[in-house]
């Protein structure tokens, strides 16, 4: 076992779980909803978050196989994606504070974060609207003849929507370098996906178009990573599209508001035992990597963290005028 890659990849975990935790409070108070009181303390965070609490090892393992270069689209639980790919901790808390110094000056929010810097094209609020914009992007580094590639995350819900067969179909038709990634959680909002999915799932409709296609532990971060930089491998050698079905658990309710009472308690608690941060922590010690160098892996992250609350918190609102800024002017109207 690599100790210094599952290190980076356990740094990687382990900051998007503090960011998660540290939303999820931040988004709690002042509101009632699912039959809970409003608390007497306003949201700092203005409407709920989908958490990816849980999920951290198909980001980090799947993100620790990307170059800069290389593009990724999201879903609206996005935040472990955003941050895995290199995005600014502090700009996104501003964003969900809803503070003009955030990644989209206040006005998008959680589900629409962007950073091209770094390759992240966007979360998006609609179910499997990232697949065919993730194609789209492929398409055109094939035609530009650009050295790099797209990774596309979606969860197990978009599997039944028209966009995954659409993009699936243009990715494999036209050889176009994409990597999907079906982040299978096995709930579809508040639905199990088993009860309204007909045949064998993400793996088998990828296989069903031609396109090579693996099932990975999505709770385990090297079996992710590993996949990954094989399949990137190949798709940068090779072209074409490639798969990843990682099947994993989301710890939280849809929402940041929602107590997931839809649930089994005794699913949660076992998903929970199998927490893919505790194991990956428990992984690195046993390699060999002294507690002090895990302690301060996870300090460096927790003060990261902090910082980021702080300076949303005390972060400007937009001005009224934002409001009719960084939109699109096609002449039909004017803006007064």
């Amino acid at each position: 076992m690599n100790t210094q890659k599952l290190a980076d990849l356990y740094r990687s975990m382990f900051r998007i779980r503090e960011f998660e935790n540290a939303a999820e409070i931040a988004s709690q108070g002042g509101v009632a909803a699912w039959g809970l009181a409003a608390s007497a303390k306003p949201a700092l965070v203005r409407g709920p978050l989908h958490l990816s609490t849980g999920q951290e090892a198909v980001a980090a393992g799947v993100c620790h196989a990307l170059t800069k270069e290389d593009m990724l689209t999201s879903t609206h639980r996005g935040h472990g994606h955003t941050l895995a790919k290199g995005a600014d901790a502090t700009k996104m808390m501003c964003e969900l504070f809803g503070r003009a110094t955030g990644y989209n000056k206040g006005k998008g929010g959680s589900m629409h974060i962007a950073d091209f810097s770094v390759g992240m094209l966007g979360a998006n609020g609609v179910v499997a609207a990232g697949i065919p914009i993730a194609t789209g992007a492929a398409h055109a580094l094939k035609i530009q003849k650009k050295p790099y590639l797209v990774a596309c995350f979606f969860g197990d819900g978009a599997t039944n929507r028209g966009p995954f067969l659409e993009g699936l179909n243009w990715a494999q038709v036209y050889g176009l370098p994409v990597l999907f990634i079906c982040e299978d959680n096995r709930i579809s909002a508040t639905t199990p996906t088993k009860t309204m999915s007909a045949g064998q799932g993400a793996f088998a409709r990828a296989q069903s178009f031609g396109i090579p296609a693996v099932q990975v532990d999505g709770n385990d971060v090297m079996a992710v990573h590993e996949a990954a930089t094989k399949m990137t491998a190949e798709i940068r050698t090779q072209g074409g599209p490639r798969f990843i079905h990682a099947v994993t658990y989301r710890f939280k309710g849809h929402v940041s508001v929602d107590p997931g009472t839809y649930r089994d308690p005794k699913e949660v608690e076992a998903a929970i035992k199998n927490d893919p941060l505790i194991a990956t922590r428990n992984k690195l010690i046993a390699a060999g990597l002294p507690l002090s160098q895990v302690e301060a892996i996870e300090a460096e992250a927790q003060k990261e963290i902090a910082t980021a609350l702080a300076v949303a918190e005390a972060a400007p609102w937009p001005v009224v005028t934002d409001a009719y800024e960084d939109i699109m002017n096609t002449s039909a109207g004017v803006w007064v």
